[in-house]
């Protein structure tokens, strides 16, 4: 083997690099304040991963992470389960507040 390469990955080999402390921390955070959580991650190209966290009061909030494997790991870390998908009752329980929709509102008026 060359020099370094040791650092390269072999086919299905995958890094498990712990989740950033102040991801995890802001994760836990949220849960607490809200009657737990249930989060689903997005994949947003080059930006990483969005971890959209839906509080058992109906808030959400959103963090984000380098990539899907770090946004799993910190929900993992934090104690909250991740959905596979948007279910319809998580859609549901979901309540935008007041600020949320004055800013889409300004959003469509500013087209």
């Amino acid at each position: 083997m060359a020099d370094g390469s040791d650092t390269t990955l072999a086919a299905g080999e995958a890094v498990s690099a712990p989740a950033p402390q102040g991801l995890v921390a802001g994760i836990k955070s949220f849960a607490a304040g809200h009657g737990g959580a249930k989060a689903v991650i997005e994949y947003v190209g080059k930006r990483g991963a969005r971890i959209v966290l839906v509080g058992g009061d109906g808030q959400w909030a959103d963090q984000f992470a380098e990539d899907t494997v770090t946004a799993r790991q910190a929900c993992a870390t934090a104690g909250v389960s991740i959905e596979n998908t948007w279910e319809r009752e998580l859609m549901d329980q979901m309540r935008p507040n007041n600020d949320l929709w004055r800013s889409m509102g300004r959003r469509a008026m500013s087209r």
